[in-house]
């Protein structure tokens, strides 16, 4: 993946972890969460304090995520919000962090002057058996404290101040104001500066999960199911559960519950641009399976290489051509079902709350479409990149990094309307890129 990291693709805008306090901080809190150390001076973090460097030395990419239900995370700095969050398990996840950061910034910035803060994303699921125990994680509380218990200690002494002011003769017990002097100490004044996190408690209503070979689950809905991307399990207490090839009914779904649109029908979006981009991208999947590089490609040469390799084309670049003509010349309405395997190429989620899950999913609908796998489903789009022959990883990551990443806000509106960073990524520093070699990458693909 050496060509991705290179280009900001991957691994981008973790936060370095250089100074000795730093790295002294995160091994206190990495003991305190899962009785574990570090011997590196450095090394980079996502969101939630996890370390690709750490968790290649430990031999365990889920140190801070057991079982891959409660997520743990340790913040030595608030800039952490702006971090990817890797590894990624619940879809909900990093928004749940960030939001939680953010609400508690000054707090946080604060705790974080002299200690770790570590803590977990606690629902009442410790361990995953079946795919019924998804439904109960509707609720996430957020626990957090420092490494040296900052605010158990704050509360503490903000009970003993509360004795102290309504106790009888308090005022002589020598004790407790003794006590109070010592935990004031460490956590400063509590009645004038009290020390308290809020906002930790957050709704996970509809969501996407790698367990089970991947499960989008809306139960939150009108219509509500789970769409399957591996087995149907039997035990999902939901009357609709789809397999993805099912695509009448997911098609059905959607549609009744208004989470999609056509690309034709949306406003603001230059239509016909993105079904030639889409249409593209189906033309180097055909011609890299024929072995054609594909470097410096213009619009002329993808015209070629469609007329070469017609035989080669799937389906669905057929579909997205009579719509395109429709759409440019005013040629024939084509009629694309949801049994056509262009359908789900044409379509991008409605402005609703579920749109950023149902983007994910028309992803996985849609494979062939690098580009919003890469926005929308960062997890399958680094699988599914390994797969490919190098022409096309050599295509894919140099227009993402030439047509993406040079304004990926506009990318998205674009294609999708206003949206939210769903990557979190940025410029990939030096020290990623040459300490690659570690966390196993090989090679240049």
């Amino acid at each position: 993946m050496i060509r991705l990291i290179e280009k900001g693709l991957m691994f981008g805008n973790l936060v370095h972890i250089s100074s000795p306090a730093l790295v002294e901080r995160y091994n206190r809190a990495l003991r305190h969460l899962a009785g574990k150390s570090t011997a590196l001076t450095d090394f980079h973090v996502d969101i939630s304090g996890y370390s690709p460097e750490v968790g290649i030395e430990l031999d365990d990419p889920l140190y801070l995520n057991p079982n891959g239900v409660n997520r743990q995370f340790i913040l030595l700095t608030t800039e952490q919000k702006r971090a990817p969050l890797l590894n990624v398990k619940f879809s909900t996840s990093r928004d749940i962090l960030r939001e939680f950061i953010e609400m508690n910034e000054a707090q946080l910035f604060a705790l974080t002057a002299t200690d770790a803060v570590a803590g977990e994303l606690v629902n009442s699921v410790i361990k995953l058996t079946t795919p019924r125990d998804l439904l109960n994680l509707r609720k996430i509380e957020i626990e957090a404290d420092t490494a040296g218990g900052t605010l158990r200690k704050a509360e503490q002494l903000a009970g003993m101040v509360e004795r102290f002011k309504t106790e009888e003769d308090a005022w002589f017990d020598d004790v407790l104001i003794a006590k109070m002097i010592e935990t004031a100490r460490e956590t400063g004044d509590v009645t004038r500066n009290p020390v308290r996190l809020r906002h930790t408690a957050f709704e996970q209503r509809n969501f996407w999960t790698a367990h089970f070979g991947g499960l989008y689950l809306f139960p939150d809905l009108d219509h509500p199911a789970a769409i399957c991307m591996a087995d149907v399990p039997d035990d999902l207490p939901l009357k609709h559960v789809f397999q993805k090839a099912q695509r009448n009914q997911i098609a059905k779904f959607l549609g009744l519950n208004n989470l999609v649109e056509t690309i034709i029908e949306a406003r603001g979006v230059d239509s016909s641009a993105i079904l030639q981009q889409k249409m593209d991208f189906l033309t180097v999947s055909a011609a890299a399976d024929a072995g054609v590089d594909m470097a410096g490609l213009d619009r002329s040469d993808m015209r070629r290489l469609a007329r070469n390799h017609a035989d080669r084309l799937p389906e669905a670049y057929h579909g997205l051509a009579q719509l395109l003509r429709w759409a440019k010349d005013g040629g024939p309405w084509p009629r694309i079902t949801s049994d056509h395997p262009a359908y789900f190429y044409t379509l991008r989620a409605t402005d609703t709350p579920n749109r950023d899950l149902v983007n994910m999913l028309l992803a996985e609908m849609a494979p062939l479409d690098p580009r919003q796998m890469f926005i929308c489903h960062k997890e399958l789009f680094y699988r599914t990149y390994a797969t490919w022959p190098e022409a096309k990883k050599a295509y894919v990551a140099d227009f993402l990094a030439r047509e993406y990443q040079v304004d990926k806000a506009g990318a998205r509106a674009a294609l999708f309307g206003h949206e939210p960073d769903m990557s979190g990524s940025d410029r990939v520093s030096d020290e990623v890129i040459a300490r690659v070699g570690p966390w196993g990458a090989v090679g240049r693909s």
